[in-house]
């Protein structure tokens, strides 16, 4: 695997590890269950989704999970993934989700992860970022709008699904 390690010197991201599955346990609330997670982490759970994580920077697969670090420990912080194919998408698009755990909310670490990230993106040939929303998730949307993104009305999910997408062209300043 090659090793991706991206900063800004406030924020790093690096792909998610083993030694990451206590610290993401530990930092998952209701809110995380209810917006990115889909229901609550079990270690089990977890442990297989950071070796997925890695066997798809091993064999560069279509996701890229990075953890959100911060301070000279690296401190994980949250996740933010990349999906460079997924139902719904155009080819050149890449969906980003992203979430940080309570104590590191509100000091615009999201922002800076998804600035990031997309900077990412656009080296590995993506041309537009999405971001799906709930529309009840708020602090989300607040972060896409920050990072340059702007609301889009979504196509029609087959699951009856209501997001509202947040997209920005890769090559474009934020």
């Amino acid at each position: 695997m090659r090793e991706v390690k991206l900063s800004d010197g406030v924020v790093t991201l690096s792909p998610l590890h083993s030694d990451d599955v206590e610290a993401h346990l530990a930092g998952e609330d209701h809110l995380l269950v209810r917006w990115l997670n889909g229901g609550p982490g079990t270690r089990a759970g977890v442990d297989a989704y950071v070796r997925h994580c890695r066997e798809q920077w091993d064999v560069a697969g279509p996701l890229r999970a990075f953890g959100i670090r911060v301070g000279e420990a690296e401190t994980l912080a949250g996740t933010i993934d990349l999906r460079f194919a997924a139902e719904g998408l155009a080819p050149g698009q890449v969906n980003i989700a992203y979430g940080l755990y309570p104590s590191w909310r509100g000091s615009g670490l999201a922002t800076r992860a998804v600035l990031l990230a997309c900077r990412y993106a656009a080296g590995e040939g993506g041309r537009e970022a999405v971001v799906q929303v709930d529309p009840e998730n708020l602090a989300s949307a607040a972060v896409a709008r920050r990072a340059g993104f702007t609301a889009r009305k979504p196509p029609h999910s087959a699951d009856g699904t209501t997001l509202v997408w947040y997209v920005r062209g890769l090559h474009e300043a934020p």
